[in-house]
């Protein structure tokens, strides 16, 4: 992933440059060539995702449009951030690699899983994590639209909350290939090198403002971005109350920047009507480009 960008870009080369130093290996090399299941390891994956975004970012150029907000669903919420100015391309990118290797060691201490439940109520799939809570830590993590929401916990709980919630009406709970228990109490132990990371920043108000994770509000003051960071460690991503907000407030152009087109896909069927653009290759980006033009 991303091999094309690299090739384009020595502002690019640099993103991965940085992002090899931090992790003490060569991220460009794992992205391009594997092996895939070192990529999947979480400690590559978050800076290999961020960088991709960021390189379209920069590719974007005066391409983009001004936008009315951003967001970024989990460590996205990171590029959201350097889309409205709130942290440097660079900073970002440190504050990833350490969120990515806070986060593998809380997954060694505190192993767990996640699983994708389709098509059960908030209030159903509530009551099945307190009845699951009894075999362990299990919670709602991902709140990705009205039809999917991923729980979130230890291996034992998340499986009996799948059970309960076939029982109680789920059309599919379904196990997910994930490093760990993602936006979860289990990730707890990492908050705290997170927030030593962040506070060592410059993080400026974001203009325009960006729709957190754990609020789904709009947020703009620096401090209050830091601590949201913090928090999102633990939190629940609520992207279906993202979207929600988005409709208030009547946007009708959304622009995914980054590897896949899954939030494209959850804004197709959350967000009726609107424009959505996918950019994930310089292929898309010059698709977009004349689309604006």
């Amino acid at each position: 992933m991303g091999r094309e960008l690299h090739e384009k870009s020595d502002q690019v080369k640099k993103y991965y440059d940085q992002a090899s130093q931090l992790l003490g290996d060569d991220l460009a090399r794992i992205s391009f060539e594997g092996p895939p299941d070192k990529l999947k390891q979480t400690i590559f994956t978050q800076p290999a995702i961020l960088i991709h975004s960021l390189a379209l970012l920069e590719m974007c150029g005066d391409v983009l449009p001004e936008h009315t907000y951003a967001a970024g669903h989990s460590l996205g919420e990171y590029v959201a951030l350097a889309a409205c100015g709130a942290l440097s391309s660079e900073d970002a990118i440190t504050a990833v690699c350490t969120r990515a290797r806070l986060m593998e060691q809380a997954c060694r201490d505190n192993p767990g899983t996640m699983a994708a439940v389709l098509a059960l109520s908030d209030d159903k799939l509530d009551e099945v994590c307190r009845a699951a809570s009894a075999k362990g830590v299990v919670a709602m993590a991902n709140i990705n639209s009205s039809l999917q929401v991923a729980v979130s916990g230890d291996l034992a709980a998340v499986e009996e909350a799948c059970r309960l919630a076939k029982e109680a009406g789920a059309k599919r709970a379904i196990m997910l290939e994930v490093g760990g228990a993602f936006h979860s109490p289990l990730m707890a132990s990492a908050t705290e090198g997170m927030k030593a990371c962040l506070d060592t920043m410059t993080v400026r108000d974001a203009d325009p403002p960006i729709v957190a994770n754990v609020t789904a509000e709009p947020v703009r003051a620096a401090d209050e971005i830091r601590q949201l960071l913090v928090e999102q460690i633990t939190s629940p991503v609520r992207w279906r109350d993202t979207m929600a907000f988005f409709q208030k407030e009547e946007v009708d152009t959304v622009i995914e920047i980054g590897p896949g087109r899954v939030l494209t896909g959850l804004a197709k069927r959350e967000m009726p009507g609107v424009s959505l653009y996918n950019i994930d290759k310089l292929a898309d980006l010059e698709k977009f480009e004349t689309a604006v033009s």
